[in-house]
């Protein structure tokens, strides 16, 4: 069981917007500018802004597709939270960060849809945190399925878009909302 989160402090989960992942993603420009925008309305609300970076044997840390895309990343002390798998929260200190930090929903953009921003929105849930997806602050590559199968980039975000409008789980909420109309609770 969960440990429910009490309280209504919001923290921005600024997932792998790095220059390999966003590539090739579905109307990658217009993402970033969204994320570049949340970014913004966080600063400006005085929520914390954590950065995770993934690293692998495909995007090496410290290689050209590992860095931040131009015009977004980390500035002063906001956390930068290196990770090697999908979820932000596998053998990372994610949880401690957000933990030292006070925080009880997370509000997640970046990158990949059916990748890192799922499998880290559903294992805050898991964990007790309210969730907010940024429906037009996240994005993805189309992909091709071993069968021949094509699972257009578009469809997968919106899949993800209507799921976690409609995910329930006991005393925590899931929800979307656009990265201008975003409201940090403090």
């Amino acid at each position: 069981m969960a440990t429910i989160r009490t309280g209504n402090k919001a923290a921005l989960l600024v997932v792998d917007v790095q220059v390999g992942v966003l590539r090739d993603a579905w109307e990658g420009p217009r993402v970033v500018r969204q994320v570049a925008a949340a970014v913004e309305r966080a600063r400006a609300q005085g929520a914390p802004v954590i950065w995770i970076q993934h690293d692998d044997r495909e995007l090496i840390h410290g290689s050209p597709d590992w860095q931040w895309v131009p015009g977004l990343g980390p500035v002063g002390t906001e956390p930068v939270i290196p990770k090697h798998y999908n979820s932000a929260f596998e053998h990372t200190d994610l949880e401690e960060t957000l933990a030292g930090l006070g925080v009880t929903q997370v509000v997640v953009a970046g990158a990949a849809t059916n990748w890192c921003i799922r499998a880290t929105a559903y294992a805050a849930l898991d964990r007790g945190y309210d969730v907010t997806l940024l429906k037009d602050a996240h994005t993805t590559q189309t992909s091709v399925l071993e069968d021949g199968t094509t699972l257009e980039a578009e469809s997968i975000i919106r899949d993800l878009n209507v799921t976690l409008t409609w995910l329930s789980y006991p005393g925590r909420t899931s929800s979307t909302a656009s990265a201008s109309d975003i409201t940090f609770a403090t």
